[in-house]
């Protein structure tokens, strides 16, 4: 994305608060005004004490109070214009984040998938961070230098037309400075933005999953992978100073150009008697003020680089296509649970062909298992039926309706789903369990608790039901989460019920407790299993028995036992292991 474009879209969040930029602007247009008069007042006390042997009292006290009122006004009015600037920045902040985390909720999982979780997390914390430091520089600096120069230019014209020329034709080099630099710091803080990004991906995985890397050894690896990240980092951070850096010391050289230019063409005035000496002390502080906005200036040019490099990375998060939602909403309350699979083909990748004409007809209330080896396409095929994915050919219809006719909302509420993988929020133990239907009661909570058999160890709990979850569930056993993600989904009372190793992480004991609970959950409900463990679904009505994203063998535990094919051998050898 340009830095045009950038800055229009930053713009168009700060027009919401058009008030408060006004204000900002009056109070600082009031700040320069007062701070460039108070050097005429100068300049007239100094010439009302020029003469040897005589001040002119009375007109000095008259001086010194209108001065003393100027630099109060000065404070008061920079005081109000920081107030509105820090307003402004936290506040489009504010809009920012709130914009990008609803649209990471709306982003496809293909895209989720494809993306470090850590570069997501860098753009929605890190780099909105950095673009708010650019954003309040500029609006503290920037918009104040740019009238001070502009006014100091106005006041000087009114002293002496000659000096203020030369001013006005040493000025650009200034700029010329600055933009050369600029062009070269663009750059380097665009990659230092991405590497800072990959580096808080990587940290986020490491810390996350530090028990298998110690379990592997792979502490070494991680510090060299960690190393060198840091090194590319420190190496474009220090090109992106060093160029930066330049930026105030050159413009300093031309403003120091300036006030000899000033000083030396003031003197020749002053000696003609065309300048009073108050007039030339005057004069000398109003080239001081007017290159003093191009040193800050040039030093907000390197952060407004890093933020507009910053926010070009969060708008392109926020120009991601979203999952399109085409379904006009008007889908019937009543589920059956008639699921058909009508020729549907998928891959991930075009060049590499997943699910081939897979044919399925399901009625409702049938326990439909899927068996096969890794990564045949088991879990692919709930991701097509909850529309994580959308099928590339053919469709999948419930009740004789395109799933893609239905909104993801209606239709997601109508499955319940337990995943291999448990995700519990931040919160007590109910409120994850009423994440499932937040309108159930305590009571119906408790109920799918017991049902599930989480009931017992939650009592044993310190708070119960009220007790605090640490991130992720770290303060439970990973059994324990897989049983609080299956009262979650006992609680939504589903149509359809989806299990992908829903067991996998809980005791043989345990075990068949859940398997008594999903079988009075099941009943009169269809229920696609996905399983490794084949003992788990010997009593599905069919089992799918998966390769290569086809179905290559299909009936009931008994018929495919007798078939001797595929589901046979694998049946044995995992009994033969067991």
């Amino acid at each position: 994305m340009g830095n045009r474009q950038t800055i229009k879209k930053v713009l168009l969040y700060i027009k919401n608060y058009w008030w408060l930029l006004f204000f900002s602007v009056f109070f600082s247009a009031a700040s320069v005004i007062c701070t460039l008069y108070l050097p005429i007042l100068t300049g007239y006390a100094v010439d009302s004490m020029a003469d040897a042997g005589r001040v002119d009292f009375s007109v000095l006290k008259i001086l010194l109070a209108e001065m003393a009122v100027m630099v109060l006004l000065t404070g008061i009015s920079q005081w109000i214009m920081n107030v509105c600037n820090n307003r402004i920045t936290y506040l489009v902040v504010r809009d920012i984040r709130k914009d990008v985390f609803h649209k990471i909720q709306k982003l496809p999982v293909r895209y989720l998938d494809s993306h470090p979780v850590g570069d997501i997390v860098s753009r929605v914390i890190a780099d909105v961070d950095q673009f708010a430091d650019g954003l309040l520089m500029g609006f503290t600096q920037a918009f104040t230098g740019i009238l001070t120069i502009l006014g100091t230019l106005f006041f000087m014209i009114g002293i002496n037309v000659w000096i203020t020329l030369v001013v006005v034709v040493v000025t650009p080099l200034s700029f010329f400075v600055a933009g050369f630099i600029a062009k070269r710091t663009h750059s380097m803080f665009q990659k230092q933005s991405e590497v800072r990004g990959e580096q808080t991906g990587l940290v986020d995985e490491m810390v996350g999953n530090q028990q298998v890397v110690q379990a592997y050894g792979q502490e070494e690896k991680v510090l060299a992978r960690f190393d060198e990240i840091n090194e590319r980092l420190k190496r474009y951070s220090l090109r992106a100073t060093f160029f930066s850096s330049l930026t105030n010391p050159a413009t300093r050289f031309v403003n120091n150009l300036v006030y000899a230019g000033v000083g030396i063409a003031g003197a020749f005035f002053a000696i003609q008697g065309r300048l009073s000496v108050g007039s030339l002390s005057c004069f000398l502080s109003y080239a001081n003020q007017y290159t003093k906005p191009f040193n800050e200036i040039s030093g907000v040019i390197t952060e407004l680089q890093n933020a507009i490099t910053c926010a070009g990375r969060v708008f392109a998060l926020l120009e991601e296509e979203e999952e399109k939602e085409t379904a006009p909403g008007d889908a019937p309350e009543d589920c059956t649970g008639a699921v058909r699979f009508a020729h549907v083909c998928f891959s991930y990748t075009e060049d590499r062909p997943l699910i081939r004409d897979l044919d399925l007809d399901v009625r409702p209330g049938q326990r439909i298992a899927i068996v096969g080896p890794t990564g045949c396409g088991k879990t692919t095929i709930i991701n097509l039926m909850m529309r994580f994915y959308d099928v590339t050919e053919g469709a999948i219809l419930i009740d004789g309706r395109d799933i893609r006719e239905y909104t993801r909302e209606e239709l997601r509420g109508r499955y319940g789903m337990v995943l291999q993988e448990t995700w519990l929020k931040d919160g007590t133990v109910l409120e994850n369990i009423l994440f499932g239907r937040e309108d159930a009661t305590r009571e119906e909570a408790v109920e799918a608790a017991k049902l599930s058999y989480a009931h017992s160890f939650i009592k044993r709990l310190p708070q119960g039901y009220d007790t605090v979850i640490q991130e992720n569930g770290e303060n439970l056993s990973q059994g324990q989460r897989q049983l609080l993600c299956i009262a979650r989904a006992v609680l939504c009372k589903p149509s359809i019920l989806i299990l992908d190793e829903a067991t996998s992480s809980i005791d043989t004991r345990t075990e068949i407790k859940i398997q008594s609970a999903f079988q009075k959950l099941m009943e009169g409900r269809t229920s696609f299993i996905v399983a490794h463990r084949l003992s788990t679904i010997q009593n599905a009505d069919t089992i799918l028995v998966m390769r290569d994203g086809k179905i290559i063998e299909q009936g009931d535990h008994k018929t495919l036992l007798s078939q001797n094919g595929f589901y046979a051998e694998l049946y044995q050898s995992q009994f033969a292991v067991e």
